[in-house]
């Protein structure tokens, strides 16, 4: 391995973009932070208005997809819907990316002491089934979108931590590092500016799948009524609420259900594709 240029990364565009699975996952997943933040703006209703006479109602001319329930617009809640799945998918990468960076970087670059503390710790967070941890915080916190990215980085900055961990370790070794500590480079910016651009590249392809997981973890949770309170419209929460309802009006489940298989589809898709494009031997 050596240090990446920009015609290194060129290379890894490139073969990123022939990707046909990693482009349509990345249309997809543009299309979605597009219609995340434009929601207010795109939502036909107010995702919240009910009209209760026209409850499990189907596809018509005026609510494209259908009705829940209570009336409410199916389409209006599902672009709503969309903004919390993102802000939970990238709000938890980030913050245990965050952490994980720190761990990982100090743990494998510096390792003794601060190795053994840090891998320890990690260790002993791993011992609990992360689920069931996640349902213990939101359930003793209450359901609400910080106390979901609460629970789900709680754990989830473990194996970023060791994941970096392991890369740092290895990339510290190569010679193009020792070159850098011979000429007398402090550490700080041995780690900052040689070691650590050579050891994200599993990082990232790990952080789509991340987000991806976080994604569904919400919807379980917002499923058992852990997740953001009602009537935010969570997709896992429309999924129990037509749950009830799967053989008079199937849409009300299928729609959310739909949304989430599309968009961690989606985001595998990319961690594949930069995966392989990252596969760069030269």
């Amino acid at each position: 391995m050596s240090e990446r240029g920009p015609a290194s990364r060129g290379r890894i565009a490139a073969r990123f973009l022939r990707h046909r699975g990693a482009a349509a996952g990345l249309a997809v997943v543009a299309a979605l932070l597009l219609v995340a933040l434009l929601a207010p703006l795109l939502s036909p209703f107010d995702p919240n208005a009910q009209d209760l006479d026209s409850g499990l109602s189907g596809a018509s001319a005026s609510h494209w997809l259908g009705q829940d329930k209570l009336g409410r617009d199916l389409l209006s809640r599902l672009l709503h819907g969309s903004r919390i799945s993102v802000s939970v998918g990238l709000g938890t990468v980030a913050v245990s990316l965050s952490i994980g960076l720190l761990a990982g970087c100090a743990s494998g670059f510096y390792g003794g002491r601060t190795d053994h503390l840090f891998m320890r710790l990690c260790d002993v967070l791993m011992a609990f089934p992360g689920i069931l941890l996640a349902i213990a915080i939101t359930a003793v916190l209450g359901p609400s979108l910080r106390n979901v990215l609460i629970a789900l980085s709680l754990l989830g900055w473990v194996g970023y931590a060791r994941l970096i961990r392991a890369q740092v370790m290895k990339v510290k070794e190569m010679e193009f590092v020792e070159s850098a500590r011979a000429s007398g480079s402090p550490p700080a910016r041995i780690l900052v500016s040689h070691v650590l651009p050579n050891a994200l590249s599993p990082i990232i392809v790990e952080s789509t799948f991340g987000i991806a997981r976080a994604i569904v973890a919400e919807a379980g949770l917002s499923f058992l009524g852990l997740g953001v309170a009602p009537p935010a419209p969570s997709w896992g929460a429309m999924i129990n609420e037509g749950r009830h309802f799967l053989f008079v009006a199937p849409h009300v489940a299928a729609v959310p259900g739909l949304a989430i298989m599309a968009t961690v589809m989606a985001f595998n898709l990319i961690g594949d594709g930069l995966r392989d494009a990252m596969d760069v031997r030269d």
